[in-house]
Parts: structure tokens; C-alpha cells; sequence
């Protein structure tokens, strides 16, 4: 592996006083290269001093002759959810900063300027809440009042909308309740399995994986049916089908899949909602639109976090997710408004059309309905929800959890071990080694494989 890194002198400056602030004196250079474990420990020491900038990337254009409708926005929940996460983001970032970084924290902290390609639409509702305008607490002169009369009026406001919030919550979950979904989960595994224990709080789960793990599943509640038996898998009638595979064998899991699937369907079956849960999202989109029956939805889903970062709960954890296809409508982030500003819920059809994508209303309702209850699952259990487009969230990865595994592989391939005297930013090294190298080398070989362009990118910097 060579790789390379340009430095100003000042910032060469920089780095060199932060690595005698550590312990470690740099080597002598040519001006341009740096040996490869050298530059690893370089960047990692420096990194929060430099702040060299990071270039925007593209991730892998999709191209299909297949026909689909297509939507050009997020729905307004993703919409509200956007303002809430940004109202709620931009209020943390002081107490992120003064804390210890945990493995969700893969996102950049602003999302209110993600990159070309994420298609956010829509203001703020949260910032136009002005809480100010109470005409009451003002004298007929328009003076401000007592700084403690108004506290006072500000904490009886937020005990009433505590109230509300708390009445909401319970009317929503008592909606998740009145109807629970059956889960089945492909691919039991280590993740499968930590993801199932979870949806056992929450409705009937039923997996299926290659190995016996029918104890491990009777357990913790799951109903367990054999990978080799796919027709009585789909015999159990389930609301969500989660393929939980590895990135290099989930292409052949869908394609083993999709004639049992157009069966189940043939013979008058609702098609389920098909999610995937990996770490690159433009390569499974490509490969659930292009093979799945039209009548399954495609959910496009990452959870920043998995059974070690998730082991006392998913509260504040990322979780990012894109809702690909609804009632056989694509969302697809690179189309463009037209001059008369359509674009928003309509779509043209091949013979020049105009169509609304909620023509079949009852339909698209149950199918938002579905991914809602199964969003939900994840809202209940505290995770941090971030709707982004497949896109979007492949160039964030490069820049985060590739680069990440990248330098842990490679700092534990130089044999380093604890000593007696560590620092604290050599526990640090340490830590990043045991958490990249825990994982399978599949999902860090997936990570470059199936999201190249931007991985190069990233590598090229």
C-alpha cells in the first residue's frame, strides 16, 4: 500500500508539535511521502489540529432500462424528522464536543448541510415556534417584563407541552401495539441475532440462516425455519422481511429469494416490505430494485451501530435510513423540478403523463403505514433517526467508516500491544484496533468493494 500526503509547511509545523506533545518525534521526509505506518499514526495524532478539508464525491451512478415511477422528495414525516434532527443537533453539538466520541458518531454533526446530493426539502417547522409572542407578559407601553415573571410563564408552557408529548407518546405506542408486525430476519447471525432479541419486544419474529440456530431462536421468543426451506419461510405471512447477510453475499441471498418471493406473490400474497440493514446502501438499492417483485417495498436502512456499540441500549444511536420504494413508487434524489414547479408528488409516465404518487390512496397509506410501525421499532428503542438518501449516506461512509476500518487494519497489522507507560491517545490506537479488526474482514473488504469510487477518493486525499 503507498500512499501519499501533502503538507504546507505550516501545517507540517503543526503536526510536529502535536506529535512532541504525544511522545513521538517524526521522521525526515521528502517533502511529499511518508511511510505508511508512520503517516497512519500521523494523521490520527493531528487530525483534530489540521482539519484538512475533505472533497465532496459522488457515489456510483445507477442506470436501469427497467421502467418505475419515481418521486422526487422525501414525505413530509422525513421532513419533520429532518427538523427535528437538526433543531436537536444543532442544540448537542457544545456537549458533543466536551464528550467521548461513540462508534455512532459516523455522521458528521451538522446534517443541515449534507452533500450535493441529499435532497432535505424543506424549512425548519421548530424555528418558527416563537415563544415570544405572548402579549400578555407585555405592559400597555410594549416594555419587557421581569425576567422571573417570564421564566415563570416559560416553565408553565413547557409542563403543558411535556403533558401533550406524554399523552402522544402513549396514543402512539398503544397504535404499535393494536397491531404488532411478524419480522423475518435472513441471516442470524452475530448482528441477526442482536437485532431479533430487540423485535421480540415488539411483534413476532421469525429468521432463518444457514447454520442451526433454532435454541438460539426459541431462546429469546423467534420462530426458527431453515435457509433451505424459503416457501415455508415465506408460509409464516410476514409484514417485513430484514436481509441481514454480509455486503459480499447479499446479492445472492436476493437472487435465491426473488422466485420464491414472486410466488408468494402469485398466488395473491401482499408482497412484503424488504429492508436491508448494510453498511453500504447504493449497492443494495441496485440490487433490490433490480430484482425484487415491484409488489415488495424497499426500505434502504443502516444502523450506525451493532452488538458491541449496542450492547446497553440504542438510545442516541444512528440510524440512518432511505425509503426506496413505496407502492411501487422510486424515490430517486437526482431528479430534477420542472419549470412549472412539478415534481413534488407527481410523476410522468412513458407516455408523457402526469400522475400523483398517491393515486392508489389506500394502498400507499398501508404501505407508509408499514414502514412507519417498522421505523417506529427503532424510534421506541431511542434511536437517533437521520432520513438520507442511499447517495448521501456512500459518500459520508468513505469519509467515516471506511477510512476508520482502514486505519485500524492497518495500525493492527504493525503488531502494537499495550505497554506500561500508554497514554491516553495510544489507549485511543488501541481501541480503534480491537473494535476494526472485531468485525469480519468481509465487512471491510465490502466497505471498499461496494462503495469503490468513494473509497478511492478517500484513500486519494
Amino acid at each position: 500500500l503507498s500512499l501519499s500526503l501533502s503538507l504546507s509547511s505550516d501545517q507540517k509545523h503543526t503536526m510536529r508539535k502535536s506529535l512532541r506533545l504525544h511522545g513521538l518525534v517524526p521522521i525526515q521526509n521528502n517533502n511529499q511521502s511518508w511511510n505508511v505506518p508512520f503517516l497512519i499514526v500521523l494523521c490520527f495524532c493531528a487530525s483534530s489540529l489540521l482539519q484538512l478539508p475533505i472533497q465532496t464525491c459522488h457515489a456510483l451512478e445507477f442506470s436501469s432500462n427497467k421502467p418505475r415511477k419515481m418521486s422526487r422528495r422525501f414525505d413530509k414525516l422525513d421532513q419533520i424528522r429532518h427538523a427535528a434532527l437538526s433543531s436537536s443537533s444543532s442544540g448537542d453539538n457544545h456537549d458533543r464536543n466536551s464528550s467521548n466520541n461513540n462508534n455512532n458518531n459516523n455522521l458528521p454533526d451538522d446534517t443541515t448541510q449534507p452533500p450535493s446530493q441529499l435532497p432535505f426539502i424543506g424549512n425548519n417547522a421548530f424555528s418558527k415556534m416563537d415563544v415570544n409572542d405572548n402579549s400578555d407578559d407585555k405592559d400597555d407601553k410594549g416594555s419587557i417584563p421581569h425576567p422571573v415573571g417570564r421564566l415563570e410563564k416559560l416553565k408553565q408552557q413547557e409542563a403543558a407541552l411535556a403533558q401533550q408529548l406524554a399523552a402522544v407518546r402513549m396514543e402512539k405506542l398503544s397504535a404499535l401495539r393494536s397491531k404488532p408486525l411478524t419480522i423475518g430476519i435472513i441471516g442470524f447471525g452475530r448482528f441477526g441475532q442482536f437485532i431479533a432479541k430487540t423485535f421480540c419486544k415488539h411483534g413476532k419474529v421469525v429468521v432463518t440462516s444457514r447454520s442451526d440456530y433454532s435454541d438460539v431462536a426459541n431462546a429469546m421468543g423467534a420462530k426458527y425455519v431453515p435457509l433451505t426451506q424459503p416457501d415455508s419461510f415465506l408460509e409464516q405471512e410476514m409484514d417485513v422481511i430484514i436481509m441481514a447477510t454480509s455486503i459480499v453475499s447479499f446479492e445472492s441471498t436476493v437472487k435465491k429469494l426473488v422466485p420464491h418471493l414472486q410466488k408468494h406473490v402469485g398466488n395473491g400474497k401482499k408482497g412484503p416490505l424488504v429492508v436491508d440493514v448494510l453498511s453500504v446502501k447504493e449497492h443494495a438499492r441496485q440490487i433490490m430494485l433490480e430484482h425484487l417483485p415491484e409488489e415488495c417495498d424497499i426500505l434502504c436502512t443502516h444502523p450506525m451501530f451493532g452488538p458491541d456499540s449496542g450492547k446497553n441500549g440504542w438510545h442516541n444511536l444512528n440510524f440512518v435510513y432511505e425509503k426506496t420504494r413505496v407502492d411501487s413508487v422510486v424515490f430517486d434524489p437526482d431528479s430534477n423540478f420542472d419549470k412549472n414547479g412539478n415534481g413534488f408528488d407527481t410523476f410522468v409516465d412513458s407516455a408523457g403523463r402526469l400522475h400523483s404518487i398517491h393515486e392508489d390512496n389506500e394502498a400507499h397509506v398501508e404501505a407508509m403505514d408499514r414502514i412507519e410501525r417498522f421505523l417506529s421499532i427503532w424510534e421506541e428503542e431511542g434511536c437517533r433517526m437521520v432520513p438520507m438518501s442511499c447517495k448521501a449516506h456512500d459518500e459520508y461512509a468513505a469519509n467515516s467508516q471506511f477510512i476508520t476500518h482502514l486505519m485500524g487494519r492497518i495500525l493492527g497489522a504493525q503488531g502494537l500491544s499495550k505497554t506500561p507507560i500508554d497514554t491516553k491517545g495510544f489507549e485511543s490506537v488501541l481501541k480503534l484496533i480491537d473494535s476494526t479488526t472485531a468485525d469480519s474482514f468481509d465487512l471491510f473488504y465490502g466497505l471498499y468493494k461496494y462503495n469503490q469510487k468513494n473509497s478511492m477518493m478517500t484513500i486519494q486525499q
